[in-house]
């Protein structure tokens, strides 16, 4: 059993008396203290390369810059901060994390000619979350040309800066004891030591070291202003809502000291760029403490998070114990939590001309994934008019739509805040409902207690009707990387509900508890306090579902689809369904962006897509209904007739016997229903969330005619968005109008290889399309990010090379699921006729 799960046991039998079992409502008051407490810290600030905060709005946030000084133009165009796309990075990340205890981070900064590693450690005790430490390391690339510097062969030279920023009025930190270190004008020769409070956190103290690595010298007259083995620090008192903009306030500051020295010296007769660069040294208390340094070639320090509570200050020495802790712990656990079988087992890629193996890449992926998960506070955007327009009830609905969206109706919403994983750190550094279901499949498997925290933070968020905004874009740092015209949420606006897949794993996880099934604790993959206290898991799930049930009901309510007005045939007069907020070119809030719809749009229009949601949903709430109790036998019943209607309706309003599969419908002008079968991902939506039966006739259709035919869907880097017969194939924007996407190629894996393990007329077909695909899709991905670093949003279905998003670690980190699943024998599976 892994410590952590060991430590809440304890926590939690120790917080009742000796001779009694704890009740159910005390072991789960326990579990979220103590998951609290070993969450509090993190780097939770995706956004940036390194950057650390607690979960705790208007706290104490730190992150880390650096750029190359050998130039007046080197450092202008090269200061790294954010995460950006194309910015000259060979491929950065998490190489190994875990969020309870840290991990460590390589970034290949081939624009800066140096790789930066950030070593992250946590170390439990006290009151507070405990404390934190973090190794920085530069290793330069490659020795400097005549066209880098006028000193070619010469080390590069790197300023760094580590700041820390308190968001909280009236909280300043402090150079602790300024009169017992050892500084003078020029800076700080040894350890720079900090010290604050602030409610959430009580007293802290940040030590950042001296450490090691040489640091550039020059004769200039300028010189005896400067001291490069010195660490210089400004503090500073900024407004807080521009806390976040460090790095514009930090050029601010280079600014004052550039412009001290062009009124001192000659254009002919400048300093080196270092010194110029290096700021005054003004030491005292301030919201933000910026710390620099300036290096020559190799260097490294840390910067430690004492909490007072603790009892006793983190040092260097505990810093290296803990990050080799941490890695053995990592590498031990990860075979066991994701055992990757064959072909993904051998040492080396069969990928030519590279040594790197599967297993780093798994660990790569699944590390950048969990590595991702950040913490935002702040308000959001929103247009509550409810105007009427938002009703989409009329013809020509999205004409009058955007009219009203163009009143800007919007006001700010919140505040909120939000624990979440990420689909991008450069492009999209923030929560994203359907995302973040796909997330926390893998996450799942690795800490069960982290992702129920992170379920629950996400339901946090709805509001009384049941809405929960699509796009988390919480707070003004969120805002700046998102353009204005996506900046605003409808609560009309749905999105997949895909946390619902986690919810109902965990319910299976925690029926087979119960049930004497599996034991929690028996192996290091399964262990989580939830499991090994069913009772609390129970509580757990009672908590939740009345939100989950608010959100269903948000949704037959708000997206209800029409069948009575227009002459349609089928078993419910009720159970239909479509995505408002749509457009002639996009149905934004389907997930599935540009993917092609019945044109024009209709107030009649129906989605088999959003329909296959709605089955899937309700088939999770009466698992766990049936299973936490509470529930009356008339609301089981409900959802029960419920299912039955929204399978019979799939059927009777969305199966094509000429197309053989699932499609759209629409009116006609005629008023009559239409079919419409755009052949792609919508069309296997009913198979893709576990709707079918594998005996179904239907099942058979959609393998032979769309999933394992290479004109239609079928690729040698996954399944295609949209059939290569379609006319539509690849035009306009292309979004999900051709590439593979990992997500959807997912759920057909796992559909494929339970048909390929179920007696049935399909399990011999299932098989193959199973272990071709799965090949297919990791081969793709791997490739992939052997040659550019980088995972991708979407794979080219013709060359397999990634494209649009890089560092696009969110859902195509299932690949890392796919590797752990085995590949079925297909000899000894046979189709039954």
């Amino acid at each position: 059993m892994a410590v952590r799960q060991l430590a809440l046991l304890v926590g939690l039998l120790g917080a009742v008396n000796a001779d009694t079992s704890p009740s159910p409502s005390a072991s789960f008051a326990e579990i979220n203290r103590l998951n609290n407490d070993s969450l509090l810290w993190g780097p939770y600030r995706p956004n940036l390369y390194f950057g650390v905060r607690p979960r705790i709005p208007e706290s104490l946030v730190s992150g880390l810059m650096w750029g190359r000084a050998d130039t007046y133009t080197d450092l202008q165009n090269h200061v790294r901060y954010t995460c950006e796309q194309n910015e000259g990075m060979e491929g950065y990340g998490w190489d190994e994390y875990d969020t309870r205890s840290g991990g460590i981070q390589t970034i290949h900064d081939i624009g800066n000619k140096i790789d930066i590693t950030t070593s992250f450690i946590k170390v439990p005790g006290g009151a507070h979350g405990g404390s934190w430490g973090v190794r920085i390391k530069g290793v330069p690339r490659e020795p400097l040309t005549s066209q880098d510097s006028d000193e070619p062969d010469s080390p590069i030279k790197t300023m760094v800066v580590f700041y820390l920023a308190q968001e909280e009025d009236g909280a300043p930190i402090h150079v602790k004891d300024v009169s017992g270190h050892d500084w003078d004008d020029l800076g700080f020769e040894g350890d720079v030591t900090f010290d604050g409070a602030s409610t959430g956190l009580g007293g802290y103290k940040v030590v950042v070291t001296k450490g090691t690595g040489g640091h550039p010298v020059s004769d200039h007259a300028y010189s005896s202003e400067r001291d490069l083995e010195k660490t210089v620090v400004q503090s500073l008192n900024a407004p807080a809502e521009h806390l976040w903009q460090v790095k514009p306030l930090l050029f601010q500051q280079i600014k004052q000291v550039i412009d001290k020295v062009i009124a001192a010296f000659d254009a002919n007769d400048a300093p080196p760029p270092w010194q110029v660069y290096q700021l005054d040294n003004k030491p005292g208390s301030g919201n933000l403490q910026l710390v620099q340094r300036m290096f020559q070639g190799e260097f490294e320090f840390d910067v430690i998070f004492s909490s007072a509570s603790a009892g006793k200050d983190l040092t260097s020495d505990d810093v290296t114990r803990e990050i080799r802790t941490a890695q053995q712990s990592f590498r031990q656990r990860f075979s066991k939590v994701f055992p990757l079988q064959a072909p993904y087992t051998a040492a080396k890629s069969a990928v030519a001309d590279t040594s790197k193996t599967y297993l780093a890449f798994a660990k790569s992926m699944f590390s950048n994934l969990i590595g991702g998960i950040g913490y935002f506070h702040g308000h959001g955007i929103a247009d509550r008019s409810y105007a009427s327009a938002y009703e989409e009830e009329d013809e020509g609905f999205w004409v009058e739509a955007a009219a009203a969206r163009a009143e800007h109706k919007e006001q700010p919403d919140g505040p909120y805040e939000l624990f979440t994983s990420i689909p991008s750190r450069p492009f999209f550094p923030r929560g994203f409902l359907w995302d973040e279901g796909f997330h926390l499949l893998p996450i799942s498997d690795w800490d069960l207690d982290l992702t129920l925290d992170i379920v629950r933070s996400w339901f946090g968020l709805m509001d009384e009707d049941g809405w929960i905004a699509r796009e988390q874009i919480l707070g003004a740092e969120a805002r700046s990387k998102v353009p204005p015209e996506f900046q605003i949420q409808y609560p009309h606006y749905a999105n997949p509900p895909t946390l619902f897949f986690v919810v109902d794993k965990f319910v299976a996880q925690l029926r087979d508890v119960l049930d004497g099934k599996t034991k929690a604790g028996s192996d290091d993959t399964s262990s989580s306090a939830y499991l090994l206290n069913p009772e609390a898991g129970l509580e757990y799930l009672r908590e939740l579902y009345p939100l989950l049930r608010r959100q269903y009901d948000w949704f037959r309510r708000t997206q209800a689809g029409d069948i009575k007005s227009y002459d349609r045939e089928a078993f419910s007069t009720r159970e239909a369904y479509r995505w408002r907020g749509r457009t002639e070119a996009h149905v934004l809030t389907s997930g599935l962006d540009d993917y092609p719809r019945p044109q024009p749009p209709h107030p009649g229009e129906l989605h088999v897509d959003l329909m296959a949601w709605m089955g899937m949903m309700t088939k999770s709430l009466i698992n766990i209904a049936s299973m936490v109790g509470g529930e009356t036998e008339e609301e089981l019943k409900s959802l029960r007739t419920i299912e039955t209607a929204i399978l019979r309706n799939l059927d009777d309003l969305h199966w094509s016997e000429a197309e053989g599969c699932y499609c759209d419908a629409t009116i006609d002008d005629y008023e009559e229903n239409q079919l419409v079968c755009h052949r792609g991902y919508v069309s296997l939506f009913p198979l893709l969330v576990g709707l079918l039966e594998p005996s179904d006739p239907k099942v058979g259709r959609l393998l032979s005619g769309l999933i394992g035919d290479e004109a239609e869907l079928f690729s040698p880097h996954g399944l295609r968005s949209l059939s290569k017969k379609s006319p539509l194939y690849g035009t306009a924007e292309n979004y999900w109008r051709s590439p593979v996407w990992i997500n959807i190629n997912y759920l057909a894996v796992v559909q494929l290889h339970r048909l390929a393990t179920v007696a049935g007329p399909f399990q011999a077909q299932a098989g193959t399309l199973y272990n071709q695909l799965r090949r297919n899709i990791v081969d793709t991905v791997y490739a992939s990010w052997a040659e550019t670093g980088f995972a991708w949003e979407q794979y080219n279905p013709e060359t397999g090379r990634g494209q649009r998003t890089q560092h696009f670690t969110g859902w195509t980190s299932l690949v890392v699921k796919i590797m752990t699943m085995p590949e079925v024998d297909v000899g000894h599976a046979r189709d039954e006729l």
